[in-house]
């Protein structure tokens, strides 16, 4: 059997049936997922402003789903969780309001980032540093570089201050809308709770956010990190075999290789996929934990 096919290959040799099942949109398993997900954080969020006992303890895990909802944000940006497209457009701009990621700007990021997937030159996602030490990795964990990352973005995006390859010229008034009406939102929001004299924002959303993303941060580093720098996606992209309740909350992007060898497949149908083209994959890990030993011991080897 050749088990040596690129993602090319392997998507053209679909069967019409199977090309057609798997592009299936669905309102319903969209919507299905997303109140698990918005669930969980409403029900921990509410105990946290119940002030019950332990509430502090909360906020980790409440960081966790609310730093994920990047992985939501994501999908929406291939527009293929929903049939509906303004529910994707809404769920999309919601998300990324609250992980602070433009979702306008992120759209045209994210794709240039699969036109050209782990291409040190072109790909958007290679230009900060990489972790190639202890103490780089540390930092990278932190989650501070993206933080500072994030919010210079949403500046300068409000200001015109930027200067994108990756963003057509008539999408630039767009953008900065969208940014002026993020820090808008933002300040209401923080006069609003400076009014009312609540710290909830600070023990709901902030502080969660900080303690939730370096575990997104470790999640993101598994996808590309030290694959190898081809144009095929099956090898430059890595599937992470890992428990239900992360790709859960990941949306199903732990089969990450499928995902780019074919984005338009939805989340929900992404195990499917896998099921298909299993044998054709050349980057995977078992579990997360175990790259994250992995990368850290490449570190002290180098």
């Amino acid at each position: 059997m050749v088990t040596d096919l690129d993602h090319r290959q392997v998507v053209a040799n679909l069967t019409p049936e199977q090309r057609a099942e798997l592009l299936q949109r669905s309102n319903l398993r969209g919507l299905a997922h997303l109140a698990g997900h918005a669930g969980a954080i409403l029900v921990l969020a509410g105990l946290i402003l119940a002030d019950v006992r332990y509430w502090p303890v909360l906020m980790l895990p409440l960081g966790v789903l609310l730093v994920f909802l990047f992985t939501a944000l994501h999908e929406c940006v291939h527009e293929t969780p929903f049939e509906t497209e303004w529910l994707g457009q809404l769920t999309g701009r919601v998300c990324g309001f609250l992980v602070l990621v433009p979702f306008g700007w992120f759209k045209w990021f994210h794709m240039a980032h699969h036109r050209h997937t782990h291409d040190p030159d072109h790909d958007p996602e290679l230009a900060g540093r990489k972790p190639d030490s202890v103490l780089s990795y540390a930092l990278y964990l932190s989650g501070l570089p993206v933080w500072k990352s994030n919010l210079e973005t949403i500046l300068n995006n409000s200001l015109g201050r930027f200067s994108y390859a990756y963003l057509p010229e008539r999408q630039s008034k767009a953008v900065i809308r969208e940014a002026r009406l993020t820090v808008l939102a933002l300040g209401l929001l923080f006069v609003l709770s400076f009014a009312l004299q609540t710290t909830a924002l600070v023990w709901i959303w902030i502080v969660p956010l900080l303690l939730g993303q370096p575990f997104l941060r470790a999640y993101l580093l598994a996808e590309h990190t030290r694959c190898p720098h081809v144009t095929n996606m099956l090898e430059n992209s890595r599937t992470t075999f890992t428990w239900p309740i992360v790709r859960f909350i990941a949306w199903n992007m732990p089969y990450h290789a499928e995902h780019h060898a074919y984005p338009n497949v939805p989340f929900w149908q992404l195990p499917r996929f896998h099921g298909i083209i299993r044998e054709y994959l050349r980057c995977t890990e078992n579990g997360y934990v175990r790259f994250q030993r992995s990368l850290v011991s490449s570190f002290e080897r180098s």
